[in-house]
């Protein structure tokens, strides 16, 4: 009977907690116009989570990215626009917000990096290309060597004459 009771009990718990994060808050907003609801609704898609880092604060559900959707939405609500909400989170957060950061000297990095990064892996190609290129060339024998080697191959020709003068 007991173990009835602890079985019944366990399958309580474990329904409970699978349910637990079907109850998580969903965020509501309620806009004044369309037009306020599109842009929250681009400013959201468009603003990077400084916390996840590669999540949009719609996706997020870090606390750091509720907290700029609910600024966002209530700057819109004030009547701001979407590019003193932009404005204002890089004034906050920085540049990493944005997924396209505007070109400074602090963000020249972003922009020249992979430029940079290709043109060095081609030039480390090209140079080793060069060198292997220039070890695979067969050294000139010199007058002597060439000499014993003649000589090397008709004493190897002499000692086996039914190979028709082919080494094996």
């Amino acid at each position: 009977m007991m173990k009835q009771i602890s079985a019944m009990l366990l399958a309580f718990g474990l329904v409970f907690a699978a349910a637990l994060p079907a109850s998580a808050a969903i965020d509501v907003y309620e806009f004044e116009s369309a037009e306020q609801e599109k842009a929250f609704q681009n400013l959201t898609a468009t603003l990077r989570c400084p916390k996840c880092q590669n999540n949009t604060i719609a996706d997020s559900n870090a606390e750091l990215a509720k907290d700029m959707r609910q600024k966002a939405y209530d700057m819109l609500s004030e009547g701001k626009s979407e590019q003193d909400v932009v404005d204002y989170m890089i004034a906050r957060y920085g540049n990493f917000v944005t997924y396209d950061p505007p070109l400074m000297l602090s963000t020249i990095i972003l922009w020249a990096g992979p430029l940079l990064f290709v043109f060095i892996g081609f030039t480390v190609l090209v140079m080793r290309s060069r060198k292997t290129a220039d070890k695979k060339a067969a050294p000139e024998l010199e007058a002597d060597e060439q000499q014993r080697l003649k000589a090397l191959l008709k004493e190897m020709e002499q000692q086996n004459p039914n190979n028709n003068g082919k080494v094996k």
